[in-house]
């Protein structure tokens, strides 16, 4: 059995008090808790604060570029459907230099587990607003505040019937651990949009803020209730819920490819002979 030693990585480089630590923390509690010894799993990032969380993980792992995480993850769980496979980033590489890739992701119910710490800013790069800051909000850059609309990611992945939808906030630890480990259990793609505030660029979304309008969802509420998930999904404000938004039991994308489905890729023979007739066929 793993201790929670095991998961030890490099001392974090975050700002003192940031939502990250709080998440990092849970993360491996959760992972202990469901028995995931750290060769057992894999964590995929992109680029920012968030995407850091693999260098202080010790586990499998793949660092790449802004907003690909995605698409890394997707090889890897088609390669390997028996290994759990988590990808983190935050707002600004997964909703926005990553939207086009979380589209299609809960597209094709690719079974991923997408942990997104959601601060509202971009805090690597000092500041910028992303796709979640609020409309109006100021930033050194946007002295004027922000004009575009905010995107409210639980409604947009609703809309794409994405398989989970969840929310939970990082100064929540308890809530934040069994949702993580309802979204990693979770057959198909598992969005787990996580709060967190960033004490540096983003002093509007604070943790007094977050504590005066977070509120955990009613033990009867329904997830499989997709206009019942709009409706909650669509609250933002004096009143945030956190919970699982919406849920569904579509079969994941690697159970669907006849060639993989019974055996992961990995465990699979391999014939050169195969592929040089296959390569043969395009010529």
């Amino acid at each position: 059995m793993p201790v929670l030693e095991d998961y030890k990585g490099q001392t974090p480089a975050w700002c003192p008090g940031c939502g990250n630590f709080g998440i990092l923390k849970t993360f491996k509690e959760a992972v202990l808790e469901l028995s995931l010894a750290p060769h057992q799993f894999i964590i995929v990032s992109g680029i920012g604060q968030s995407s850091k969380f693999p260098h202080y993980v010790k586990c499998n792992a793949f660092n790449g570029l802004h907003g690909r995480a995605l698409p890394v993850a997707t090889g890897v769980r088609l390669a390997n459907h028996d290994m759990p496979v988590i990808a983190v980033t935050g707002d600004g590489d997964c909703y926005g230099e990553g939207g086009n890739h979380l589209i299609h992701a809960m597209r094709k119910n690719i079974g991923i587990t997408l942990f997104v710490h959601n601060n509202q800013i971009y805090g690597l790069t000092k500041g910028q607003p992303s796709p979640t800051s609020m409309e109006g909000m100021v930033t050194k850059n946007h002295p004027f505040g922000v004009f575009a609309e905010q995107l409210n990611p639980l409604a947009f992945a609703i809309a794409l019937d994405c398989s989970f939808v969840a929310r939970s906030y990082a100064g929540d630890s308890g809530h934040l651990k069994g949702l993580m480990k309802e979204a990693i259990r979770h057959e198909g793609f598992s969005l787990l949009d996580i709060l967190q505030p960033c004490v540096t660029f983003n002093k509007i979304n604070t943790y007094e803020w977050y504590a005066k309008r977070v509120y955990h969802i009613e033990a009867e509420y329904n997830p499989e209730d997709r206009a019942g998930a709009f409706s909650r999904a669509l609250e933002w404000g004096d009143r945030i819920p956190l919970g699982i938004l919406y849920r569904n039991q579509r079969p994941a994308l690697e159970k669907r490819i006849p060639v993989i489905s019974d055996t992961p890729l990995v465990r699979q023979p391999f014939d050169s002979t195969k592929l040089e007739t296959t390569l043969k066929g395009f010529y």
